[in-house]
């Protein structure tokens, strides 16, 4: 199986230089974290944006939209996204439904020890490889459509809309 990964920026890819600093958006980390993690499956990456999902705009949304849509039908895709704005990006993408879309990221940078992003990761190659097709999102180990889900910024979590 063959695996598009997106990238777009957000905490996962995040660089701080030190205590005191602002962030940037570094490279793509998800290639290096692929490496480590050994996988066994062919995979290309797109390098979209380094941006902030709270940057992120419906222009940038399109300009996503855009480049899903070029890959042929049937594609597994994998977006790596800022978690903020990542269910308004996954809700706009809801209409690419002949490819399986998984968005992911990381609520604290995977340059951090205690990152999530390893784990998000792993989940969402899960889910593009057996969801059906659709937009998803892979996150604190569950799999949720775009509609049925919300970030809880208290809790730091991503979780059912009951």
């Amino acid at each position: 199986m063959h695996i598009h990964i997106i990238t777009t920026g957000g905490t996962i890819d995040k660089v701080y230089f030190d205590a005191k600093s602002t962030y940037q958006i570094g490279q793509p980390v998800i290639e290096r974290l692929l490496d480590e993690m050994n996988v066994a499956f062919s995979h290309t990456l797109i390098p979209l944006m380094r941006i902030d999902s709270l940057d992120m705009s419906d222009e940038h949304r399109q300009t996503l939209a855009d480049c899903i849509a070029e890959l042929p039908p049937g594609a597994r895709v994998i977006v790596t996204h800022g978690t903020d704005t990542m269910t308004d990006s996954a809700r706009y993408l809801g209409h690419l439904m002949d490819k399986t879309v998984v968005f992911t990221g990381a609520l604290q940078p995977a340059a951090f020890r205690d990152s999530d992003a390893i784990f998000n990761i792993g989940c969402a190659l899960g889910a593009a490889q057996s969801a059906a097709p659709g937009a998803y999102i892979a996150m604190n180990g569950q799999i949720f459509k775009p509609e049925q889900v919300v970030k809880n910024r208290d809790a730091n979590r991503f979780e059912a809309i009951i």
